[in-house]
């Protein structure tokens, strides 16, 4: 072979070389590019759709469910203890309403365990603290002309009755909404965004959708307050157990799962404009008879189907999370 071959075809195994390390460098790149893109997502929500033959079967059976809702749903659950999950719309920011009161909750107890507020203390609710009369507050409706409440008792108001004034009151105590994001942050969960106050909401319906989450995210955050992180014990003990007291939206993740079944959840719901509902919610912790946790965060948003139509695809999706990980 003459010297001049040799070089020809050394040059083009060098070039072929070259053109294989660039496209894996690409491949590469796109693949980080894709994954920074998925920072609110829990690793058990990427890992299990691999993991889990039967994950299909689940997903196909809550897309079914969803199409009753004549609107957008956004699920997302997860069985802590072994990362079973499935999703749909997981990633899409819907409006959270009042589900936005579970994670100002922490943030309160969180400023309680670093002693900054105290649960017994005394606060008082002026009538200019009041939310709108077209908001739910029953401090507002039992006490026309203010009151003083302690911080416990506000907790209580907001977390299992729903109350707005409290709401703001409290959001107000901690620093503003800003504080409860910087909050969320520090707990690794990206994708839940407060920004109002249930007043600000109140007045103008496109400000919801400034308060959003979405639903893995959500599950994030379940999973924090279940493992105890960025709350002491205590803390921890009592959120749960105002979630669990709530008497708000029994049709919603309770409404199929079998009586005495142990569930902590917060609800979110919107008005009724032009016959859309922006918003349906329940998020919560729900304990599986083997003793194992499901978090799950439902959002129904944009619908114009009836009360009862969104509520019953918020129970049928939990009920059908609840089959395929209770046997």
């Amino acid at each position: 072979m003459s010297q001049v071959t040799i070089k020809k075809v050394w040059l083009c195994g060098f070039c072929i070389s070259l053109l294989a390390v660039g496209c894996t460098s690409t491949n590469s790149s796109s693949i980080e590019a894709k994954n920074d893109g998925q920072t609110n997502i829990p690793k058990e929500v990427i890992t299990s759709s691999t993991n889990d033959p039967s994950k299909g079967e689940l997903y196909n059976r809550i897309e079914e469910i969803s199409r009753t809702a004549q609107g957008r749903v956004g699920i997302a659950a997860t069985v802590l203890e072994t990362g079973e999950s499935v999703a749909l719309n997981g990633e899409q920011r819907f409006p959270m309403q009042s589900v936005y009161k579970f994670p100002i909750g922490m943030a309160v107890l969180a400023q309680v365990d670093q002693g900054k507020l105290k649960l017994e203390q005394k606060i008082r609710v002026d009538k200019s603290d009041f939310v709108s009369e077209r908001q739910y507050s029953p401090i507002r409706d039992d006490n026309p002309q203010g009151v003083e409440l302690s911080l416990a008792q506000l907790l209580k108001y907001m977390v299992s009755e729903s109350d707005g004034t409290a709401c703001d009151v409290l959001l107000k105590l901690v620093g503003g909404p800003e504080v409860v994001t910087k909050y969320l942050r520090q707990l690794g969960v990206n994708g839940v965004i407060v920004a109002n106050t249930e007043n600000e909401i109140g007045q103008d319906k496109s400000v919801q959708y400034r308060n959003w989450a979405t639903p893995e995210a959500m599950v994030v955050l379940l999973r924090a307050l279940h493992e105890g992180r960025g709350l002491s014990k205590s803390s921890r003990a009592l959120l749960l157990r105002l979630m669990t007291q709530t008497p708000t939206g029994l049709r919603r993740i309770k409404g199929m799962l079998p009586n005495g079944t142990v569930v902590a959840h917060k609800t979110g719901s919107s008005r009724t404009v032009n016959k859309v509902t922006a918003a349906t919610n329940d998020v919560g912790l729900v304990t599986l008879p083997n003793r194992q946790h499901l978090a799950i965060a439902i959002f129904v948003s944009d619908s114009t189907a009836d009360d009862a139509a969104r509520e019953e695809v918020i129970a049928k999706v939990a009920r059908a999370a609840w089959d395929k990980w209770s046997q």
